[in-house]
């Protein structure tokens, strides 16, 4: 019941309410929790993975079979079809079917010339691999005569080239005071091998930096898988190149399935915090805009395919020279990717 007399008029203008000391001061919107985000998962690097999935998937005997009796059946219809075209045009147009006659052996010579050359390259790759092998076998076995040959061998395969002058003669001139294997295996990486880590290193940073840039710039799924397999082969073909096995088209994609073999093979295409952690600190991946997370990780796992990349190409296992740290290529390469985007915010 109101305590107001019967018939009184209602009550014009505000009414005032009377708050409770109590309570405080009214919240600030600055002060309201936060919003709780989606639980959603944290960067995969998606690209990187689905492009070292492809790279290492080895098709099936039925679809080789498939591939090589269409390519055979395909190359024999164009070669009796380009015959029949100018023998017939020798009967009709003798001057004119002559010239493509000789245009067509002009192109006969080409495709044999890049036959040779790819050849050429894989054997390249195989003397590199064979040099690895044997630096393992004289290793283990201690063996002083093999590691003499294995040397040289080394040294006519980095023969000519410039970056490898200098330590070709300090072997010569020092490799003659060492008297057992490990040593003087040791000695030619040191020597002749430095500047090679170097180069190489320097391109897995560079591989890596454009990996992470261009996941986390563009936006198509389908674009940066290709942008980073196309990246990683490039990188596995300079790092060939660097180490003395300059590898054709068909040799890359060997070496590049080869690598990436090995990384599903052995689960090291995975990256988590704590790969990230020296560039980001700890937790900050999970901070990121998530295709800028993105592109960090697949940078990230570039790297590793670069460090694997570099194992398999090197024509001697690390001995004296410590394989290059992952984390530490990471560092270098993201770091100026991370100070970029803070400075943006």
């Amino acid at each position: 019941m109101s305590d107001l007399p019967p018939n009184t008029p209602p009550r014009q203008g505000p009414i005032l309410i009377d708050l409770d000391e109590d309570q405080g001061p009214a919240a600030s919107p600055s002060e309201a929790p936060p919003v709780p985000e989606p639980d959603l998962p944290g960067p995969q690097g998606q690209a990187m993975t689905t492009a070292a999935a492809l790279a290492a998937r080895r098709p099936s005997k039925l679809a080789r079979w498939f591939w090589a009796l269409a390519g055979t059946l395909l190359t024999t219809l164009i070669s009796i079809a380009a015959w029949r075209f100018v023998t017939d045009l020798i009967a009709s147009v003798p001057l004119l079917g002559l010239a493509v006659t000789v245009l067509l052996a002009l192109f006969v010579l080409v495709a044999l010339a890049i036959v040779v050359k790819e050849l050429a390259a894989i054997s390249r790759l195989a003397k590199v691999d064979a040099l690895h092998r044997a630096a393992d076998a004289a290793l283990a076995a201690e063996d002083l005569k093999a590691a003499r040959k294995l040397v040289g061998d080394l040294s006519s395969l980095y023969a000519g080239r410039e970056d490898t002058r200098w330590g070709r003669q300090r072997l010569k001139e020092r490799g003659e005071e060492v008297f057992d294997a490990s040593g003087l295996i040791g000695l030619a990486e040191t020597e002749l091998l430095e500047p090679l880590d170097r180069a190489a290193r320097r391109e897995v940073e560079a591989a890596a930096r454009q990996v992470a840039t261009v996941t986390a710039l563009v936006p198509l799924a389908l674009a940066d898988v290709i942008a980073a397999l196309s990246s990683n082969i490039r990188m596995i073909r300079r790092i060939a190149e660097i180490y003395g096995g300059r590898s054709g088209t068909l040799g890359s994609w060997r070496l590049t399935r080869a690598v990436m073999s090995h990384l599903v093979a052995t689960g090291a295409v995975a990256v988590g915090d704590d790969m990230l952690e020296p560039v980001l600190g700890g937790g900050l991946l999970g901070k990121l805009s998530r295709r800028f997370g993105e592109g960090m990780v697949n940078g990230a796992l570039t790297a590793r395919v670069g460090v694997a990349a570099i194992e398999v190409c090197r024509p001697l296992p690390f001995i004296r020279r410590k394989r290059p740290p992952v984390r530490d290529i990471i560092r270098t390469a993201l770091a100026g990717l991370v100070m970029k985007d803070s400075s943006k915010g």
